[in-house]
């Protein structure tokens, strides 16, 4: 105990602890607050004077504080007889008998507060545990609902699953048709660019751009604007099936996400109150893990669903694009074959007709050029003939110039002799004009010869090429199937 201090009559001290009073319970229920006790009574405090509650009401300290202080006070109080002598006591007995009946009325009040809380539990308890047996029923029959929507929405996904796997085996078989397809376009692009190469080394007039060529470059046109087409296609084929597949891979995804779920919540629909494995997890119910709702949960599968269906519609519709493309581009480039063929048919008929027209010319011009030498042959001789008649009239004439006197007369003999030299002269100049024009006939003949001969030269060239070249490497263009893909 500590001395606080004395006064005539008694003396007063304090415990070592901080309580006045010992606690009558060990529950914390047990502990109450008896400020409010004063606060309800302020009377009881009428009697202290403002001196004793100097300290605390100046100064706002902690309650262990505020009671060293009151202790001190006091202290002060009792040493000091000029303030004991102001305190008369220090409760009045109608302050004793208020106490008295306040605690009463706050024990029953207690009382009737704990029959009360003891029946409302008691009642609470019963009607939880009624509300439990419920809530844990309605959640085990929302989780057999959900089981039932996943199994739904897991089949969905199983049947779409099936479908795009089928729908991809068939693009992906459109597509190696497709690539075959192209391959072999590849024959007969180089057999008709070789025959433009070969028709190239024809010479002379016969490098002409006739119809064949015509034909022959519009196939290569034909060809480059298929391949073309084809490479667009299996671009786009090559891009839906990728997006096939990663439809598909979506598609997976979901459905093991579906059954993941699916183990998850039959493991907690088969859950009971005496099943293994149940404990406590502190806060779980505060946790909000989930990315969705009930709506955004299933419209997601029936996005996925949807967009899975749309790309399996492109996919069939770019199938049936592919099958229409092959068989178009195969009907053009066998058009456009048997167009060239024919052009080649005619040409070659064309040029040999030719040929043997040349031929036949030929022939007639070296009869020609026969019959002329033959000519210029006779002409010569006549020339060389008319040169003993000449020689004899000339000598004529200069042997009559030699008659002497009179006799040197132009009788007719002597005009006779002039006419005949004039007209043997005539003759000859008249034979050699002739002679060169047969002489120049000759040349333009054998000039006729060798043009002919030349032209000959390169028509055998033209059919050569055209013939055994080009169509030789014709016949090894690709069949119908093959061209639409199919071995």
């Amino acid at each position: 105990m500590e001395l606080i201090g004395s006064t005539l009559t008694a003396t007063y001290a304090r415990p070592k602890t901080s309580h006045f009073l010992p606690a009558i319970s060990t529950m914390a229920s047990s502990y109450r607050n008896t400020q409010p006790i004063l606060a309800m009574n302020p009377s009881a405090n009428q009697w202290r004077t403002n001196s004793y509650y100097k300290s605390s009401s100046s100064i706002p300290t902690p309650s262990s504080i505020q009671r060293e202080n009151l202790d001190l006070v006091r202290a002060k109080t009792m040493y000091n007889p000029s303030n004991r002598s102001t305190l008369t006591t220090r409760y009045t007995p109608d302050d004793w008998y208020k106490s008295n009946q306040s605690n009463y009325r706050e024990s029953e009040s207690s009382r009737k507060s704990a029959e009360r809380l003891r029946r409302d539990t008691i009642r609470l308890m019963q009607d939880r545990e009624q509300l439990t047996r419920r809530t844990q029923e309605s959640t085990s029959k929302n989780i057999g609902e959900r089981l039932n929507d996943i199994v739904f929405w897991r089949s969905e996904l199983s049947h779409e699953i099936d479908n795009m796997v089928t729908e991809i085996a068939a693009l992906t078989e459109v597509k190696r048709r497709l690539e075959r397809a192209l391959a072999e376009t590849e024959g007969p692009l180089q057999v008709s660019q070789e025959c433009l190469y070969h028709r190239e080394k024809r010479m002379s007039i016969d490098l002409v751009h006739d119809d064949v060529e015509r034909d022959l470059i519009k196939e290569v046109e034909v060809i480059k604007s298929c391949q073309e087409r084809m490479r667009r296609h299996l671009d786009r084929a090559i891009a839906q099936l990728a997006s096939n597949r990663a439809t598909q891979h979506e598609l997976e995804r979901d459905m093991s996400d579906k059954m993941t779920a699916q183990r998850i919540d039959d493991r907690c629909h088969r859950l009971r109150n005496t099943s293994d494995g149940i404990g406590y997890c502190r806060g779980i119910d505060r946790l909000d893990p989930s990315l969705s709702l009930p709506d955004s949960w299933s419209k997601f599968t029936d996005d996925n669903i949807l967009h899975s269906q749309s790309e399996r519609a492109a996919s069939h519709k770019l199938r049936d694009e592919i099958e229409i493309l092959l068989n178009a581009t195969s009907n053009e480039m066998w058009n456009q074959f048997n167009n060239v063929n024919v052009a080649f048919t005619n040409r070659i008929s064309e040029t040999a007709d030719t040929k043997n027209s040349l031929q036949t010319h030929l022939a007639k011009t070296l009869q020609e050029i026969f019959q002329t030498e033959m000519l210029i042959e006779s002409l010569k001789k006549a020339l060389r003939d008319k040169e003993s008649p000449l020689k004899v009239a000339q000598t004529r004439l200069e042997e009559r110039t030699r008659r002497p006197n009179i006799e040197l007369c132009r009788d007719n003999p002597h005009h006779r002799l002039v006419g005949e030299v004039r007209e043997i002269e005539d003759t000859i100049h008249k034979l050699r004009e002739r002679l060169m024009e047969a002489e120049n006939t000759l040349q333009t003949l054998v000039k006729t010869k060798v043009t002919l001969e030349h032209d000959l030269s390169i028509k055998a060239n033209s059919l050569f090429l055209d013939q055994e070249k080009c169509m030789s490497m014709r016949k090894s263009f690709p069949s119908m199937p093959r061209l639409v893909g199919y071995t």
